[in-house]
């Protein structure tokens, strides 16, 4: 299966609306209303947020982005310098794309685009501890996960 990654459209907004309402995505992304507006607003406030709908077979199937950690006023980053690092999120919205490749063909190619950062020097993702799923992939792409700081880490 070839998987892209192509710039989020403001066409892709009622896909990404509907994909957020997804019984499988629900879950881990818990005010959809904030997502959306940090999309509609990546060419203002959230442009330092790079938007990505995922592509499988040329067929939209899930959404992505990352950002430079210290733009986004988080401080989940425990001992990890805020300075040099990114994060990034994911979700597959489209059912027929899970458990096929999907999520980790598009994790690597959304961690290229970071190492290409002139700044980058790690990515760090904190997934909810219940996100089982979200937890192997990083665990399969080479992240490694830090318990003193309950995160994950790449660098790279």
């Amino acid at each position: 299966m070839d998987v892209a990654l192509r710039p989020f459209e403001d066409e892709d907004v009622p896909r990404l609306r509907r994909w957020l309402a997804a019984e499988h995505v629900r879950p881990w992304f818990e005010h959809p209303d904030a997502w959306i507006e940090e999309a509609e607003g990546r060419q203002g406030a959230f442009s330092w947020i790079r938007h990505f709908v995922i592509e499988a077979d040329g067929a939209p199937a899930g959404f992505c982005q990352y950002y430079p950690f210290a733009r986004g006023g988080e401080d989940w980053n425990g001992t990890q310098p805020a300075e040099g690092s990114y994060s990034l999120d994911y979700l597959v919205g489209e059912a027929a794309f899970l458990r096929c490749g999907v999520a980790c063909a598009a994790l690597e190619l959304l961690v290229e685009r970071i190492a290409a950062e002139p700044d980058a020097e790690r990515v760090i993702v904190q997934p909810d501890s219940g996100n089982e799923a979200s937890r192997a992939l990083l665990r399969a792409a080479g992240f490694s996960y830090d318990e003193s700081d309950d995160l994950f880490v790449l660098e790279v």
